[in-house]
C-alpha cells in the first residue's frame, strides 16, 4: 500500500530540486494530484488474477485485439503505451474478455518494460491450462520519443506458449490478429 503523504512530501522536494517553487499557486496542489495519479497508474502491484473464473465452452481459438495499455518505463519513469493482442486456444474452458483486460492491467500498471509485460501475460495465461497462447504488444515509448535519440520508432514484442511455440501453428492465428490491426507481420 502506497503512503500518499510520503509521496506528496517527496514530490514537493523534487519540485524544489528542479528549481521551482512548490508553494507557487499552480504547483500548490501538484503533490496531491501526483500521489492520486500514482495510486491509480501503479495499481497493478495490488491486482489479483481473475483467470480462475472460466466458463465451460469449447472453441478452437479466442482472439482479443487492440487492448489499450498505458505503463511507465522502469528506466526513466516515463509513459509508454500501445495495444496488446492476445490469442489463446482453450482446453474446454474460456475466460471472459474482461478477465483478459484485467490481466493486461495487472502487468501494465507498474514500473515495467514491454518485454516483461509480454512474457508475464503469456506465462500467466499458459499456466491456466490453455493449449497455446500468443501475446503481441505494439508500444510507443516516451523515454525514446522525448529524450535520448528522440525518435518515434515503435516497438513490437511477441511471446508464444504451448502449441504456438511450433511455427506451423502460427500463420492462421497471426492472420486473425493482423486482419484489421497493424500491418506488422510476425512469424
Amino acid at each position: 500500500m502506497m503512503d500518499k503523504d510520503r509521496v506528496k512530501r517527496l514530490v514537493r522536494e523534487m519540485i524544489a530540486e528542479i528549481g521551482e517553487d512548490p508553494t507557487r499557486e499552480g504547483l500548490l496542489d501538484t503533490p496531491g494530484r501526483i500521489a492520486d495519479m500514482y495510486e491509480e497508474i501503479f495499481s497493478g502491484y495490488d491486482a489479483e488474477s481473475e483467470l480462475s473464473v472460466k466458463f465451460s465452452e469449447d472453441s478452437d481459438v479466442i482472439v482479443a485485439k487492440d487492448i489499450q495499455f498505458y505503463s511507465m518505463c522502469e528506466h526513466h519513469m516515463l509513459p509508454f503505451f500501445g495495444k496488446i493482442h492476445i490469442a489463446y486456444s482453450p482446453d474446454g474452458k474460456v475466460f471472459g474478455i474482461s478477465k483478459l483486460v484485467r490481466l493486461v492491467e495487472k502487468y501494465t500498471k507498474r514500473l515495467q518494460i514491454q518485454e516483461r509485460i509480454t512474457k508475464n501475460i503469456a506465462d500467466e495465461l499458459h499456466s491456466e491450462g490453455v493449449k497455446g497462447v500468443v501475446v503481441i504488444i505494439e508500444g510507443e515509448h516516451f523515454c525514446m520519443k522525448m529524450r535520448g535519440v528522440k525518435n518515434d520508432a515503435k516497438m513490437t514484442t511477441v511471446a508464444y506458449r504451448g502449441i504456438y511455440e511450433k511455427k506451423e501453428y502460427r500463420p492462421d492465428i497471426l492472420a486473425m490478429i493482423h486482419k484489421s490491426s497493424s500491418e506488422t507481420k510476425i512469424v
